[in-house]
């Protein structure tokens, strides 16, 4: 199948360097085209100099791995930018860099890379830098244990979101209502300072109940979260309005919750309303991704 012919193309360049192109292929060195796939070809073998590091390269496999592994534990984005000439690697993370390939020009173009999530290669002063990039994946804060929550933690969990529900209240918020999910017994505000809030995340407060909702959106509006939720009527959500603006929340910033929430998709039960409440998300992320995406216009 076409993964073995990827495995098998690449154990033979490990062996003897790149492998004759077959007829109406193409290998120049950097590109393979296999099965009708054009790649880049960045093949590094974990030999025992790779592993220990030199000073070519700037990190050990060791170092690289270990800093990889902490920035996914903290939900920290980072680009692994390496210059395909010569290997050389810098690690460009949202505030910060690492290692002597990072140029201004590099950071700008890796930090861009972070906000779209896709990995590409960049030709910077005439060199060609691959920017492999690792973002968190996206994360859903369901804020209220109650049964539209016990049908969209599931649902959004099929669709590898990272899920996480958060309710004072014991009874509500146990494993064995949310298997698989994990759940935070405490107040909204206090488990997001805990957790933090990132550009990959999503928020929905569902308990109709103000001394656990306002909180909750209250941190969420001050963050950069990409999507906030509410639960609630139109009427609810203008009293909302009114609490969050006594604590300082400014017209812009509570139109960024949607709310009443969800698609408007004549929902009912709680499984419907799960699912109107994931599609907006969806909908939501995949423009912003798009937008992102999208060449810069120079102004005028």
């Amino acid at each position: 199948n076409r993964g073995a012919g990827f495995v098998a193309h690449a154990q033979q360049d490990f062996r003897s360097g790149p492998v004759a192109a077959a007829p109406g292929e193409r290998d120049d060195g950097l590109h393979v085209q296999l099965e009708g796939v054009l790649l880049e070809r960045l093949l590094q073998p974990l030999d025992t100099a790779a592993m220990l590091g030199d000073d070519s390269c700037g990190f050990s496999r060791v170092e690289l791995a270990q800093a990889l592994q902490q920035a996914r534990v903290r939900r920290r984005a980072v680009t692994l930018a390496t210059r395909l000439s010569d290997a050389a690697e810098a690690l460009v993370y949202l505030d910060s860099t690492e290692g002597a390939l990072a140029s201004p020009q590099l950071v700008t173009a890796a930090r861009r890379a972070m906000e779209v999530g896709k990995s590409e290669t960049v030709d910077i002063a005439g060199q060609k830098i691959f920017l492999n990039v690792y973002v968190p994946p996206p994360r859903l804060i369901i804020v209220g244990a109650v049964h539209i929550a016990q049908s969209l933690a599931p649902m959004a969990t099929m669709l590898e979101f990272d899920v996480t529900v958060v309710d004072p209240r014991g009874a509500w918020a146990t494993t064995q209502r949310f298997p698989g999910v994990r759940v935070i017994k405490d107040w909204a505000d206090e488990a997001f300072q805990a957790m933090g809030l990132d550009s990959s995340t999503a928020v929905v407060t569902l308990t109709h109940d103000p001394k656990l909702d306002d909180p909750a959106l209250e941190s969420a509006l001050k963050s950069d979260v990409f999507y906030i939720g509410a639960l609630g009527s139109k009427r609810t959500h203008a009293k909302r309005k009114e609490r969050l603006a006594e604590a300082g929340i400014t017209d812009e910033m509570f139109a960024r919750v949607h709310g009443p929430v969800g698609l408007n998709i004549g929902a009912k039960s709680p499984a419907e309303i799960a699912v109107s409440i994931l599609g907006q998300i969806i909908e939501v992320r995949a423009r912003r991704l798009e937008a992102l995406a999208a060449p810069k216009v120079a102004a005028a």
